[in-house]
């Protein structure tokens, strides 16, 4: 799952980048907030971390601006801003979710977690499909009831197929999805993270529409 995360504190933005990385999220990090604003449009994120107080403009008018202009993307305020009164601004404002500082990147990650399921309309955390499950808030796979050990790409994967069953996703929007910015990717770097989900779920678990993309395959 592909994050944009605007923030201007540098140890705050770092802590919170190499966190979520390593349970598996891509993260776009911008500390600026006009920056922050026009990077909404630049890839298809699932979730949003927001600072409210940032340079260059400040985090409500950034998330005004965006529902006014369509942008239904999950909002999750992360702020200093304590107060009641701020904090219901924020939600009245669009944001779906509010968590002051100081926090536990746990509890970020399992709210982000939460909002992605209520996008997909998905209520239960656990995703199954056929014999394969993932428990998103601990990142732990099994098939077949045997715990399977995927690489952070390889879960990343994983969990954009099980929230999109029985759509076909074109390689450029599982890209887009499972890499930032900052990251340099090889032509073939998804075919090989495809090869080693084969390997481990079962070689028709993931499925390849020539000319398209990929899907999962058929329960059997």
């Amino acid at each position: 799952m592909r994050i944009l995360l605007i923030e201007d504190d540098r140890l705050i933005g770092d802590g919170i980048k190499a966190g979520l990385t390593k349970m598996g999220f891509s993260v776009d990090w911008f500390a600026d907030g006009k920056t922050g604003r026009q990077a909404i449009a630049s890839a298809p994120y699932d979730a949003i971390v927001l600072d409210l107080s940032l340079p260059g403009m400040d985090g409500m008018d950034i998330l005004r601006d965006w529902r006014k202009s369509g942008h239904d993307e999950p909002v999750l305020i992360l702020t200093a801003r304590d107060a009641l009164e701020q904090r219901v601004a924020g939600l009245q404002q669009g944001a779906d979710d509010y968590l002051c500082k100081p926090f536990a990147l746990a509890e970020v990650a399992a709210r982000l977690q939460a909002l992605i399921r209520r996008r997909h309309g998905r209520l239960m955390p656990k995703l199954t499909y056929g014999h394969v499950t993932l428990e998103p808030a601990t990142m732990t796979v099994t098939s077949h009831g045997e715990a399977v050990l995927l690489k952070p790409k390889e879960l990343a994967i994983l969990e954009l197929f099980l929230h999109n069953v029985g759509r076909v996703l074109p390689r450029p929007l599982i890209e887009e999805k499972l890499y930032n910015w900052d990251e340099e990717v090889s032509s073939n770097a998804l075919e090989v993270h495809i090869h080693h989900l084969r390997r481990k779920l079962g070689n028709d678990f993931i499925r390849t529409v020539h000319g398209v993309g990929y899907t999962l395959g058929e329960i059997k």
